[in-house]
């Protein structure tokens, strides 16, 4: 290790009290005072080092600073009745003065409130005190990747969706604004974390049906981020695609992290057309995400999704039996994950088997034992630094570019402690993991987590050897009740009432995060919740695929949807 200088520590902040009381942390009990005196002075020049750094102009890269608009930037919050869902956190109209393609020309897009867009504020669903900055939510200075992206492609961003309190709940109840309401039944999960990426679209879609203004404000497309299947989870709670990228393929750059291994980036939409452009205007090496990999394509390298998906359909309706090549697998397992209820188990093994062999697919069960362990493996393998991403903002070790005006309040206090277990425990969760798992657990545990990711991603491979996709249930449940924020004695509901519900909810999902295969949402049917007979719920399948085979899979939801016609025209399918 190098000493860049030695500091003669003038105006040092670090007493020896402070160095033996850091000393003490490490569990060294004696420290000899010539070496006290010497590590004193090392930790001084370190001090100093940080000080000019943190006085120091900040930098960031011209590609980076938001594009040019056709207007200037400003933004409103929605008034309650402009956004009955809570699906919105801020709104505005950014269209590009010089756009470079019409692939998304005239498309209204929601970028989730953890994703920075230009002049407008980013809330990462949390109240506004746990932020550094005083005075209001932060306002960004740059537009991340994907939002430059969507602009130059004709794309009309309407404004920033509400997402869970720091990304980190699967249901939608945490928001610093309140809880997002599903649109087709209020009061009842939209699923998280991006919550109000999948209420606006699923709202829009309901608009178009009802001919009404009773939905609010809608988009047609949505982006959200998926640490564990915060893009899925939603889409299949509103019946969606909801479409996590084989990771490395779209940039995270200027989006809030949760942990960089499971970290993606993904579109959410009702119609598989737009989630294949959304796909092919984000996707591509952008410089600056140390996500990516050698595989990752350039910019000009990046598939044409679209027009991909476009062929395969037009191929689709020539022939009788388009998907006879198309070898699908259901993951035996994963329907006998914890928590899958038996309605969307067997609704989706039904609408699977039927809507697949409709078109001649091949469909078998496949088992996969280690799907089984894939849960408790990407909590051992993100939870123990997870507070330094989330919490901290630390980059990742590789050179990374990390948004710069989204700093919360370190170290935390009891004021940050009282807040966030009323808001969202899991938050504090994740920071009381992290401390244990550094000072109370034997070294090497995370590294072998990241060995297992390795093994588990070697047994899908492996099954993906011999089936083209494998097929789970998304979300194991239809949407549930938001939890009761008062218990019994009508205080505070306790902490695991609030987050029982999210137990094992991520189950199917987020192994595919650690290993990184892409993975969508397909709605697959409906069923019902207690109380609510006579209101249809989505269920959602996930599909999934070889790294990098991410048009793969939107072809096999196409080859689904036209299994789904085949049957019902005949009088037949699952629904």
């Amino acid at each position: 290790m190098s000493v860049v200088s030695i500091s003669d520590g003038v105006g040092s902040n670090i007493s020896e009290t402070d160095l033996r009381y850091f000393a003490a942390r490490l569990h060294v009990e004696t420290l000899d005072n010539q070496d006290a005196e010497d590590y004193l002075t090392l930790l001084r020049s370190l001090e100093t080092v940080l000080r000019s750094i943190d006085n120091a102009s900040d930098y960031i890269p011209p590609d980076l600073l938001p594009q040019e608009t056709l207007e200037n930037r400003k933004f409103v919050k929605p008034a309650p009745e402009d956004n009955p869902f809570n699906g919105w956190s801020h709104q505005c109209d950014l269209r590009s003065a010089v756009p470079a393609s019409n692939l998304l020309r005239g498309r209204t897009v929601a970028i989730k409130d953890n994703i920075s867009v230009g002049g407008l504020p980013t809330t990462l669903g949390m109240p506004q005190t746990l932020f550094h900055q005083e005075d209001g939510y932060p306002i960004s200075p740059i537009d991340a990747v994907v939002v430059s992206r969507i602009l130059r492609a004709g794309g009309i961003i309407k404004g920033t969706s509400t997402c869970e309190s720091f990304c980190a709940s699967p249901l939608s109840f945490t928001s610093a604004t309140g809880p997002v309401h599903n649109p087709l039944l209020h009061n009842y999960t939209a699923g998280g974390s991006s919550s109000g990426s999948a209420v606006l679209v699923a709202a829009h879609r309901l608009a178009l049906k009802r001919s009404d203004s009773s939905t609010g404000h809608t988009v047609e497309l949505s982006i959200g981020t998926d640490q564990a299947g915060s893009v899925r989870i939603p889409a299949s709670y509103n019946g969606l695609y909801g479409l996590k990228p084989t990771f490395g393929l779209v940039p995270y750059t200027g989006a809030g992290s949760m942990s960089p291994m499971i970290d993606h980036l993904g579109p959410l939409a009702a119609e598989l057309e737009d989630v294949a452009a959304l796909l092919e205007v984000m996707a591509g090496y952008d410089g600056y995400d140390p996500r990516m990999t050698p595989e990752t394509p350039l910019v000009h390298q990046v598939k044409p999704y679209l027009k991909l998906l476009l062929q395969a359909r037009q191929e689709m309706r020539s022939t009788s039996r388009p998907g006879q090549k198309l070898r699908v697998g259901l993951l035996e397992e994963s329907f006998h994950m914890p928590g899958v209820a038996a309605d969307v188990r067997d609704i989706v093994y039904k609408a699977a088997t039927q809507y697949f062999e409709a078109v001649g697919a091949s469909v078998v069960e496949v088992s996969v034992p280690m799907h089984q362990q894939g849960p408790a493996v990407w909590t051992a393998a993100t939870r123990p630094s997870m507070s330094s991403y989330l919490c901290q903002g630390s980059p990742s070790g590789h050179l990374s570019f990390l948004s710069p005006h989204t700093q919360i309040k370190w170290p935390p206090s009891q004021e940050t402690y009282d807040t966030l277990t009323c808001s969202n425990p899991a938050v504090v969760n994740i920071m009381l993991s992290e401390k244990f798992s550094r000072e109370a657990c034997k070294g090497g545990l995370e590294a072998k987590a990241h060995r297992l990711v390795f093994a588990l991603r070697a047994a899908y491979d492996a099954a993906l050897q011999h089936v083209d996709i494998l097929v789970t249930p998304c979300a194991p449940t239809v949407a549930m009740p938001h939890p009761n924020p008062k218990g019994r004695d009508g205080r505070r509901a306790s902490i695991l009432d609030r987050l029982g519900a999210a137990v094992g909810l991520t189950s199917n999902t987020c192994p595919f995060n650690v290993t990184g295969h892409p993975g969508m949402n397909v709605h697959c049917g409906f069923s019902t919740t207690e109380g609510h007979p006579g209101v249809p719920l989505p269920v959602g399948m996930q599909i999934v695929a070889r790294h990098w085979a991410d048009e793969q899979l939107i072809e096999a939801a196409a080859l689904f949807e036209r299994g789904r016609e085949i049957l019902e025209s005949t009088g037949g399918g699952s629904e």
